[in-house]
């Protein structure tokens, strides 16, 4: 399976912890990865991603995100039909202009699921005609945990 992960899920291990939701979220992104190390899923990134990394202002913060990104070992290039994409899919919802880009990229790299944690962006998402099915990891987790 091709898997894309946003730059909430990258971000949600360093939120606050003591909230049971983000923790939970948490351990969903860690186990996602862990299927990408042993190579059960591919986790695919994007040049539109790392530019979003490097925009984290927390340095520290920046560096722990960049380490676990550091699983990605396919980034899909911006390209002109990722922009056509975007513009498309703004023409369809109020998605920001870095969700559609991320959509767009997803798509241009025929990933099966993009993860976010961002519950506004999974329910926008869900009325519109995509390639790539859009979800948060915790419940792409129980899902795979169901089918196993």
């Amino acid at each position: 399976m091709r898997i894309y992960l946003d730059n909430c899920c990258y971000n949600r291990p360093f939120d606050d912890q003591r909230q049971e939701r983000i923790h939970m979220e948490s351990e969903a992104v860690f186990a996602v990865l862990r299927r990408g190390i042993q190579q059960i899923d591919e986790i695919i990134g994007s040049s539109i991603l790392e530019l979003e990394i490097n925009g984290i202002s927390n340095d520290a913060k920046k560096e722990k995100v960049k380490n676990l990104y550091k699983i990605v070992k396919t980034s899909i290039q911006y390209t002109e039909k990722i922009y056509h994409r975007a513009e498309e899919l703004s023409k369809q919802s109020n998605i920001r202009s870095f969700d559609r880009l991320h959509i767009a990229s997803a798509e241009q790299g025929n990933v099966e699921i993009l993860l976010t944690t961002d519950d506004k962006l999974i329910k926008q998402c869900s009325n519109m005609d995509l390639t790539v099915k859009v979800m948060n990891p915790l419940n792409y987790i129980m899902e795979v945990f169901n089918n196993e």
